[in-house]
């Protein structure tokens, strides 16, 4: 099968193939590959890793939240009277008063703040750098049984040598199969992962999509009360701003094999090459190259426990489901979904309210509020609500006023079929900076014109009950991320009529488009910034009744509060004539089942 595939698509190779002809080449020497994280907050922002110390370092500084500051010289508590011994990370040692926060110079001229805490009945020291939570998740490369295995071997290792992890990591494993357990047990490493607190926590998105739960009381408190940059170090494939968890400022992709070791270490700003993760049961210095498994072992490993009827026994069984979900009540059959108005879980949405058959007519936009300026590299995990839910915020407050306690509050992304909690957290990112706030950070704007100073959600509110349009301006790469689809659906329900940015991430501009927000962009060279736009004008965008077609441009004039204008030329961000139907329907859903209702699907 493979091979009619292959020769069918001209990728079939033997020794006497020619090599085909290819448009460019590219020549990469293996040796000089090597192990690399990401981080502190994108994906894409590669760091190797024997640069990790002097990348958190260069970091730290942008780093820590407002109100606090790294401080600029080491305080001489011994003089006060302190006698708390507390570690630099370089082997020296200063002294401290009970919980104060003290600055440290490490051996490289960097200052990271120290504090002591309670934890576990343990005095522990915590600091910036340190890691609070180290996941191997359930993302792609825990299908990989090379890493997998690898990181087995790191741990059986690591545990012979009489390492452990530092008692303030929080440690979790949740493959993306549970054939990956079968196999680790074949191995006989899931055991040596198990004693270093990596346990199987379940099968599916976990610490990744900001499940990780909370930290421990102590830790959270001192990380929230000190302005802490703790760190996260997990195997998933997303690390933007206060998705693992709210109070995790720094957190770095990696390998489920350096997940392991770097748990191990305890922080981030360690030298992996040259200082010791820790020291072995014989009081010697225990280095990652002590506990780092060959190639071959790993190969060896992977073919002695891996077998193909782990999968066919496990996905033979994957819709059969445990007692408790064979357990769950099944209602009549119905073709209706009977919705329940007491859910906190699933609401009938909004979308559809008033719909009717006829294709609206294209309308202008007059009058209209900026909700949100923003800058650049805002990504929908900053929009689009993910993670925990804060019991302060809108959608906290929602359900508390729903009698659900803080405790089974579980997530966003649990309560994604209730739009009543989505749209609440939509813009609501605890790292999100509106600049009309002067780059505040967390979900609040401001309501104009009464100049009131409330969360996103209730200034919309406010602005739809008076009939008032609304748009968000941004910078560019508008939309980059991937929690895609309540980016647009809780734009749109909190009354956006359209985004304009200076550029965008291609999906959520089709999202857009597909729930009904008209995407402009500013012209290149222009922007908020350039054009003096402050977002507290009002906007009228014209030419939309008019009719639109792919790449037109449109007129935004911009009135300010003292009535001077400012005009300018957007280009319309719909791209096909497909774009051009589904935003004049208002979105691809209206759309389809406009077609469904006249026949023609």
């Amino acid at each position: 099968r493979v091979e009619k595939i292959s020769k069918a698509l001209g990728l079939f190779r033997t020794d006497d193939t020619p090599d085909p002809e290819f448009t460019s080449t590219l020549e990469l020497d293996l040796s000089t590959i090597e192990p690399s994280l990401a981080g502190p907050k994108r994906p894409q922002d590669r760091i190797r890793m024997v640069d990790m110390r002097t990348a958190f370092d260069r970091d730290l500084p942008k780093l820590v939240p407002a109100g606090f500051e790294l401080g600029g010289a080491t305080q001489d508590w011994a003089a006060e009277g302190g006698n708390v011994p507390v570690p630099t990370g370089t082997g020296e040692v200063a002294t401290a008063h009970g919980d104060a926060v003290i600055t440290l110079p490490r051996r490289d001229g960097a200052l990271n703040r120290v504090c002591e805490i309670d934890h576990d009945g343990r005095r522990m020291e915590l600091g910036d750098g340190s890691i609070v939570i180290a996941a191997i998740t359930s993302c792609t490369n825990t299908s990989n049984p090379s890493v997998m295995i690898g990181a087995g071997l790191v741990a059986k290792k690591a545990v012979e040598a009489g390492l452990d992890v530092k008692p303030w990591v929080k440690t979790s494993m949740a493959p993306g199969s549970k054939v990956v357990t079968d196999y680790l047990e074949g191995s006989g490493l899931l055991p040596s992962l198990e004693k270093l607190g990596f346990d199987v926590v379940g099968y599916g998105c976990t610490t990744c999509i900001g499940n990780a739960g909370p930290l421990p009381e102590a830790i959270h408190q001192a990380v929230e009360e000190k302005g802490l940059v703790v760190a996260s170090v997990l195997s998933g494939n997303r690390n933007f701003e206060a998705r693992i968890h709210p109070l995790v400022r720094a957190n770095y992709l990696a390998s489920p094999m350096l997940v392991v070791a770097y748990a191990i270490a305890g922080r981030v700003d360690v030298d992996m090459y040259n200082e010791p993760l820790g020291h072995g049961k014989d009081g010697k210095p225990v280095f990652l190259a002590d506990i780092w498994p060959t190639q071959q072992e790993v190969r060896d490993t992977v073919a002695s426990s891996l077998k193909p009827e782990m999968y066919r026994e496990r996905y033979g069984e994957v819709f059969d489901g445990d007692d408790l979900w064979k357990a769950l009540p099944v209602p009549d059959e119905s073709a209706l979904y009977d919705w329940e108005d007491d859910s906190t879980y699933i609401q009938n949405p909004p979308f559809f309210h008033g719909m009717t058959l006829d294709v609206p007519d294209f309308q202008d936009v007059v009058g209209a509020r900026a909700l949100a300026v923003l800058g650049q590299s805002v990504t929908t995990d900053h929009i689009s609500p993910a993670g925990a839910i804060s019991k302060h915020g809108p959608a906290g407050m929602y359900l508390k006023e729903h009698g659900v306690g803080v405790v089974d509050f579980n997530t966003f992304g649990s309560r994604r079929g209730n739009h009543e909690v989505m749209m609440r957290g939509t813009f609501a990112n605890v790292r999100i900076k509106n600049l009309l706030l002067d780059g505040k950070e967390g979900g609040d704007t401001i309501h104009f014109p009464s100049g009131e100073e409330t969360s996103i959600y209730d200034a919309s509110m406010r602005y739809q009950e008076a009939g008032t349009p609304l748009v968000v301006i941004a910078g560019k790469e508008y939309g980059t991320g991937s929690s895609r689809d309540w980016a647009a659906k809780g734009t749109a329900l909190l009354g956006v009529k359209a985004v304009i940015a200076e550029s965008y991430e291609r999906i959520h501009r089709s999202n857009l488009v597909g729930m009904g927000v008209l995407p402009l962009q500013f012209r290149d060279g222009e922007g908020a910034q350039t054009l003096g736009l402050s977002g507290r004008e009002t906007f009228d965008i014209r030419g939309i009744a008019d009719g639109l077609e792919p790449g037109c441009t449109l007129e935004v004039v911009a009135t300010a509060e003292d009535g001077s204008t400012t005009t300018f030329e957007a280009l319309v961000r719909l791209d096909s004539e497909v774009d051009v139907e589904y935003y004049r329907n208002g979105g691809i859903l209206h759309t389809v089942l406009r077609k469904m209702g006249r026949g023609e699907m």
